[in-house]
């Protein structure tokens, strides 16, 4: 495969986007970043990914909320959810809504590469779909 798979990162913390950004793209990754879910919506309304990354708590709009809209908007990209505040309620309402894995900081870089590539292992040969 010639083209890069695209991932989008979304973390309010702008020291652990910069390593995963760093951690991806030297794993042959093309990564975009956005600090909230606000700015991930402008994102994604304007490129498609391949893979989204994001933490649970934001500003503006939540990893919630933005499962929320990519399901309302159905967006055919797996969601991996980040976050350092593991919560079995936002757990089962993150999965019930589609996301595809569920992770507690701090998290190991290799631990995070692997999740991303079942993701997209598991998204398998299907080419990219826009929106409808």
């Amino acid at each position: 495969m010639s083209e890069k798979q695209s991932i989008l990162l979304v973390d309010d913390d702008q020291e652990f986007r910069k390593a995963m950004k760093k951690m991806f793209e030297k794993s042959g990754y093309d990564v975009t970043v956005a600090a909230d879910g606000r700015e991930a919506l402008e994102t994604l309304s304007k490129s498609v990914f391949d893979l989204i990354i994001s933490d649970l708590r934001m500003p503006n709009l939540n990893g919630m909320e933005l499962m929320e809209a990519i399901k309302k908007e159905k967006l055919d990209v797996p969601v991996i959810f980040i976050t350092a505040y593991g919560e079995v309620e936002s757990y089962m309402d993150l999965m019930n809504l589609g996301a595809f894995e569920y992770i507690n900081k701090p998290v190991k870089g290799q631990e995070i590469l692997n999740v991303a590539r079942r993701a997209l292992e598991t998204r398998g040969s299907s080419r990219r779909i826009s929106r409808s």
